[in-house]
């Protein structure tokens, strides 16, 4: 079966300040083995991604290691605000976190909210800014959205009140759209005792089965799958103080496509928000003569150990999923076959740049 090559516009690549965790060589081999040809990296590495030379450090890096194409937001800081709008255009967008997050780039000051608000509306009127925002924090940015008539893309969303917020928002004519990931759509609360303590952090955390059943309830107002792909090595997991946050690249299709089996999902609706809707939301260009080859007739059980990402775990161990990636076509070239990888470092493009 030939599905066209997907979009993750949730990733952590933990590159720079992480790489033991996750690079671009090691995370975009994850990504091309899961299917996605394009990946948006996350700016809340050690140090963040907030100021021109930041970006193009990660930039650089990208373009010597990346496999799969690529582009890297910018996180929005409390110093960072008019110095923004000259090097917006070289990332994927803003990415504003406004809950407890991995890493340094929390904004408590809604005064903040607004000056970020007011300077990406110079950029352009189209683009969303992302936002890491969880209920009363939710309502706020999505009433700012309003009053100044700037769309916003909402990561994660995890609570039944969240999607039934975001439901109205949309009703009301607001520019919002949303993201939910596989952990919460197939992970409950009463899966930690399985998956273990330290494991189970992630943020936002998992939530209950009436969470769940609604978010199922109201996939029409869901626009995109996003993996949120959040790599920490076992033994960080496994410590008395576990970061929050799972590795997601290469389970995700694996677990919707066992979901349009059992006939939960409808490879329409898998298509639309794993490729479609983030091409339009986040305007990525067209890549020519890419597809994605899936042998739906094979059946396996998820096996951390043999991931690419190089955390080596997965919160889905042992599940036994229908469907797995046996080939990626990137630009006309075979880029990964039935389990390796056919293309060198510095093989991906920055879709921000490449036209």
């Amino acid at each position: 079966m030939k599905l066209p090559g997907l979009i993750d516009p949730h990733v952590h690549l933990r590159e720079p300040g992480g790489e033991y965790k996750e690079d671009w060589w090691s995370g975009t081999q994850a990504a091309l083995s899961g299917g996605f040809t394009t990946i948006l990296a996350m700016p809340n590495t050690l140090p963040p991604i907030c100021d021109e030379s930041s970006l193009d450090l990660a930039l650089k890096s990208a373009s010597d290691k990346a496999v799969c194409d690529y582009a890297q937001y910018l996180g929005a800081g409390a110093d960072n605000i008019d110095s923004l709008l000259g090097i917006i255009e070289k990332s994927a967008g803003l990415k504003m976190y406004l809950n407890l997050t991995f890493g340094t780039l929390r904004l408590d000051d809604m005064s903040l909210w607004m000056a970020h608000f007011r300077s990406m509306s110079k950029w352009s009127r189209q683009m969303p800014i992302v936002v890491h925002a969880e209920k009363h924090t939710m309502a706020a940015v999505i009433f700012l959205a309003q009053l100044f008539d700037k769309p916003i893309h909402i990561a994660h969303v995890s609570l039944k009140e969240e999607i039934l917020l975001i439901k109205l928002a949309k009703e009301k004519g607001i520019k919002v759209t949303c993201e939910v990931t596989p952990h919460h759509l197939f992970l409950t609360d009463d899966d930690i005792p399985h998956i273990g303590i330290g494991k189970s952090e992630v943020r936002p955390r998992l939530a209950t089965h009436e969470d769940q059943k609604a978010l199922w309830e109201n996939l029409d107002i869901i626009d995109c799958f996003a993996t949120d792909h959040a790599p920490h090595t076992l033994e960080e997991k496994e410590s008395d103080q576990a970061p929050p946050g799972f590795p997601g690249l290469e389970t995700a299709l694996p677990l919707f496509l066992t979901a349009v089996s059992e006939g939960r999902l409808s490879l329409e609706d898998l298509i639309t928000r794993m490729s479609v809707n983030p091409r339009r939301i986040f305007h990525l260009p067209e890549q020519p003569a890419t597809f994605i080859e899936i042998d739906m007739d094979t059946t396996y059980e998820v096996k951390g150990s043999k991931l690419f990402t190089r955390s080596a775990w997965s919160p889905f161990e042992g599940w036994k999923v229908k469907g797995r990636v046996s080939r990626v076509v990137l630009r006309g070239k075979e880029a990964f076959r039935d389990g390796k990888i056919m293309v060198s470092p510095g093989f991906g493009k920055n879709l921000r740049l490449f036209h």
